[in-house]
């Protein structure tokens, strides 16, 4: 009975410690990449657009062009919530048609 405690409360301690050293990795670079892309496509009012996202140590820069003022602030927007992210400089330039 002891040794069935014994070896129960170190599965528990394992798992804890693993599970705390996953939850503190880092975040990559081409994760971020991904996830923003995918919001920016996925999202009605920015539409994916031509915005191309570049991630250096978790900083953001959004380039390329849209057609209105909201979906250049959507973009930032949704870029600024994805976890990971350090910051975001929006280069992103208002072409209207």
């Amino acid at each position: 009975m002891k040794l069935r405690r014994l070896v129960l409360s170190l599965v528990l301690l394992i798992t804890f410690v693993t599970t705390t050293f996953a939850a503190s990795k880092p975040v990559t670079d081409d994760y971020l990449t991904d996830m923003i892309r995918s919001r920016l496509a996925a999202d009605q009012i920015v539409k994916g657009g031509a915005i191309e996202v570049v991630v250096k140590d978790g900083a953001v820069i959004l380039k390329g062009t849209v057609e209105e003022d909201k979906q250049k602030s959507k973009a930032e927007k949704i870029a600024k919530k994805v976890s990971g992210v350090k910051s975001v400089d929006n280069e992103i330039v208002v072409h209207r048609p």
